[in-house]
């Protein structure tokens, strides 16, 4: 999509219809200030949330020396982490957008040093092998969930900036590509296999739209199967991954352990599932059930109905995205339409991926689902990203009605 071609459509049909849409009988239509849909739509997923990481980990906290055996410790701190995002999502979105594009390079150049303090040994903290988070004083800090906004932020800046010469594969494609390679480098040496694909969808899906050279994306979609192909021969453990990830039952009790559970959970589920709270799985067989495989157990909890209902609330935030975007995009302002399409990619493959991997069609890779799974990082994270849409929207409207913003 050419958003260059925007502005043509914006004088002709939109100019038109938008005078009758917004003003009918002297009076506005929408009266509503934001997208009311879309407030629904984020409370519904992070109460959602909140219920199953709740019945998926008062086992594990229970257990824990780490809890106080506090079945509620779980629940407490992603209620509090999801009060603090919405804290600073209502902050964000008094921010207006021009200020996030002033500074988009500099959020940039602090979430590429949050990605190399993190490497530094006696710096970053290891868990399970990877070592992605920075110890705070109340919570361990994921530059990687940062860094997905910040790339949101830096490649819409990138492509309005570079529009003139976006034809141009040295001047246009070459800059970014190097930029990503650096952020790609540090992620695998994580290793954060996840994060690092979520962030090219980012990056390649502004460009995309931001109307660059078809040529180049030609290449990339020939490059990239070879690239990955590399990564998995290379690696043992995706090579692992990769194994069990096509036939888990080949090993249930190795390899194959986490999707096997994953899978049972399920197939227990089947049309309405076993009963909120009721979940076996969830019983120290399912590991990180109340985070990367938090959908394994509403789908063994809630069954099929309620795995739809949690797809469907994903289609439906994605779609809205994508909707305030080219709303943006028919007003000429640019940036913020690839800012909401840039949060619509990001959060629609992040939650694709989750769901792929709990179902079994895709292999493991780390990923949580948005909104929902236990996190601080990624609640916080999600909630600015959800203010954003919001104030984008907010702006939208503004400028429809002929007032400042």
């Amino acid at each position: 999509m050419d958003l260059s071609n925007f502005s043509t459509a914006k004088s002709g049909m939109f100019g038109s219809v938008t005078s009758k849409a917004w003003r009918s009988s002297g009076k506005t239509v929408h009266s509503a200030e934001f997208d009311t849909v879309l407030t629904w739509i984020v409370i519904a997923l992070l109460s959602l949330g909140l219920v199953m990481v709740y019945s998926s980990s008062i086992a594990t906290a229970e257990a824990s020396r780490f809890t106080g055996y506090n079945q509620s410790f779980y629940l407490l701190r992603h209620g509090l982490y999801i009060f603090l995002g919405l804290i600073v999502g209502a902050v964000v979105f008094q921010i207006p957008s021009r200020i996030w594009q002033n500074f988009s390079p500099y959020f940039f150049a602090m979430g590429v040093l949050l990605l190399i303090l993190v490497l530094i040994p006696g710096v970053g903290k290891e868990v399970n092998g990877s070592q992605r988070w920075l110890p705070l004083l109340v919570f361990n800090l994921q530059p990687s969930e940062l860094m997905k906004l910040f790339v949101v932020l830096y490649a819409a800046d990138y492509t309005v900036r570079k529009g003139n010469v976006k034809n141009s594969l040295i001047k246009a494609f070459a800059p970014m590509f190097f930029v990503m390679l650096v952020v790609g480098t540090l992620l695998l040496s994580e290793p954060d296999l996840g994060a690092f694909v979520v962030i090219c969808v980012i990056a390649l899906s502004t460009l995309w739209l931001g109307g660059y050279n078809i040529k180049v994306f030609a290449l990339l979609i020939l490059a990239l199967p070879v690239a990955f192909t590399a990564m998995v021969i290379f690696s043992p453990y995706r090579m692992q991954r990769v194994t069990s990830f096509l036939d888990p039952w080949a090993d249930p009790f190795g390899k194959g352990y986490q999707l096997s559970h994953a899978l049972i959970a399920f197939g227990r589920g089947e049309w309405l599932g076993v009963g909120l709270g009721a979940s076996i799985e969830k019983l120290f067989y399912l590991p990180e059930a109340h985070t990367d495989f938090l959908l394994a157990v509403i789908a063994e909890e809630l069954g099929f109905v309620g795995v739809s209902a949690v797809i469907v609330l994903f289609t439906w935030l994605t779609v809205r995205a994508f909707a305030i975007g080219r709303q943006a995009a028919m007003l000429d302002r640019l940036f913020t339409s690839l800012v909401a399409q840039g949060i619509a990619a990001w959060l629609g493959i992040q939650a694709m991926i989750n769901i792929g991997v709990n179902m079994g069609v895709l292999p493991t890779k780390g990923l949580t689902l948005p909104l929902m799974s236990y996190g601080g990082s990624g609640v916080l994270v999600n909630c600015i990203a959800v203010a954003m849409l919001l104030r984008i929207d907010w702006e939208n409207r503004r400028v429809m009605k002929g007032l400042p913003i």
